[in-house]
């Protein structure tokens, strides 16, 4: 196996050679194999043991097995005790699920502080094919059925080709000794009763059907890099707009498609949705249709599909402008105010005003319904409202409306319109300028 592992180093992991790594080890079978090929191969490793305190005696045991592993092999290692089932409790997490984030915040932690570049940790081929049951069983999509990645961040698992046979014979042959984790052995959950019951009769029924289920994968894989190259196709033409919060999409794009909804479910997938039809649905509704995820929503405006993040859409307090304060931080910007001479051109961004007609301290705050202002440049007064289905504006765009105001009275829809009301005229002693920036 040591020639199979080098090989497997040299061809498709040789960036391992040149880095600083740590390698995750329970002190069971795989990992006390990983740490004993990579030693062998002379890679710069030091050694990761975490112990989650859900065995007693049997816990600390695995840790002083590794320390003695480590000892014999003379490694570095580190070790971190968690209390895991409080945890859990704490953050309302499965046992497993409450160990895993433990280990995995501990290892980018670890890595940040003592500038390790990967991580190793020893799945191998059989714990692939349990993951590939485990989503099948429960209903997946592809990437569900692609298997466990090998190079994920900074997380690199270099056993994967790998089967648990191997592993066996390697420390066999090489007199290695290993702890046994008793919980592996109760069927208690699905991945243990895979391994002890289902995959067993699969082998037996066919002796080459870990081999074959790895062709399967490489070809899944294959096909799941066609489905992201058409998928990038279609975003090219379809995203008319993306920046940190929000991302606009022609929805003729997707109407062009004859499956618009896998197309869809592909780019939204990682955002929280799962009621595909509704969401294909919204390229035929109403302008304003709109749907949520726990962390997104999706708004239908005329030709366009908003997605947007749903915490940038929280509503910020008012903020208050003391006279002769010249700069004012806003959730869309800094407002400057200054004196000038004169009256230039102005743009969407800056709005010249008489002084001498505003009462101080003036107000930035969200619109409101029921909120008027009298558009400069028109006679009479508008609703907002009106002004914005006027202007096209989008629930979106209206959401994110703020307003300048000198005591009741709009100054400024900021970056749209000012107000007649304050406008420079020949009785204007003081011209102050209003930009946002």
């Amino acid at each position: 196996m040591i020639e199979s592992f080098q090989n497997h180093i040299e061809t498709r992991l040789s960036f391992l050679k040149k880095a600083k790594l740590l390698l995750a080890i329970s002190g069971g079978l795989d990992s006390v194999v990983l740490a004993h090929l990579c030693y062998q191969l002379k890679l710069n490793i030091a050694l990761v043991h975490c112990n989650f305190n859900l065995r007693g005696d049997e816990s600390d045991a695995d840790e002083d097995f590794v320390m003695q592993f480590a000892e014999k092999l003379d490694l570095e290692v580190f070790i971190e005790s968690f209390d895991t089932e409080a945890y859990a409790k704490t953050y309302k997490l499965s046992t497993q699920m409450a160990a895993r984030e433990l280990r995995y915040n501990w290892f980018k932690e670890l890595s940040e502080q003592l500038h390790f570049e990967y991580v190793l940790t020893a799945h191998h081929a059989d714990d692939n094919l349990e993951t590939f049951l485990i989503n099948l069983s429960r209903g997946t999509g592809l990437d569900g059925l692609i298997g466990i990645p090998e190079v994920n961040d900074i997380i690199v698992r270099p056993l994967l080709p790998f089967s648990r046979q191997n592993i066996e014979d390697y420390a066999i042959h090489h007199h290695l000794k290993w702890r046994e984790d008793s919980s592996n052995a109760s069927t208690k959950y699905l991945r243990n009763k895979l391994r002890h019951e289902a995959i067993p009769v699969l082998k037996n029924l066919n002796p080459n059907f870990l081999q074959n289920f790895q062709t399967t994968l490489n070809n899944l894989n294959d096909t799941a890099d066609m489905v992201e190259e058409s998928l990038n196709a279609v975003l090219k033409r379809a995203v008319v707009s993306m920046d940190a919060t929000e991302i606009k999409l022609k929805v003729s794009e997707f109407k062009k498609l004859n499956n618009p909804k896998a197309y869809l479910h592909e780019f939204l997938k990682d955002y929280g949705f799962t009621e595909w039809y509704n969401v294909v649905n919204l390229l035929e509704a109403q302008s304003g249709k709109q749907l949520f995820s726990s962390s997104h929503r999706l708004l239908k405006d005329r030709d366009v599909l908003i997605l947007r993040d749903i915490s940038s859409d929280k509503k910020q307090d008012s903020i208050t402008i003391e006279n002769n304060q010249w700069h004012t931080a806003t959730p869309i910007g800094t407002l400057h105010l200054s004196v000038v001479d004169s009256v230039l051109n102005s743009h969407s961004n800056s709005i010249y005003v008489d002084k001498g007609s505003l009462t101080f301290p003036l107000l930035i705050r969200p619109w409101q319904e029921g909120d008027f202002f009298y558009p400069l440049g028109m006679q009479g007064k508008k609703k907002l409202s009106k002004y914005f289905k006027d202007e096209k504006l989008s629930l979106i765009d209206k959401e994110n409306i703020w307003l300048l105001c000198s005591y009741e009275a709009i100054v400024w829809v900021i970056s749209k319109r000012a107000d007649n009301r304050f406008k420079v005229n020949e009785n204007t002693k003081q011209i102050l300028k209003i930009e946002l920036k």
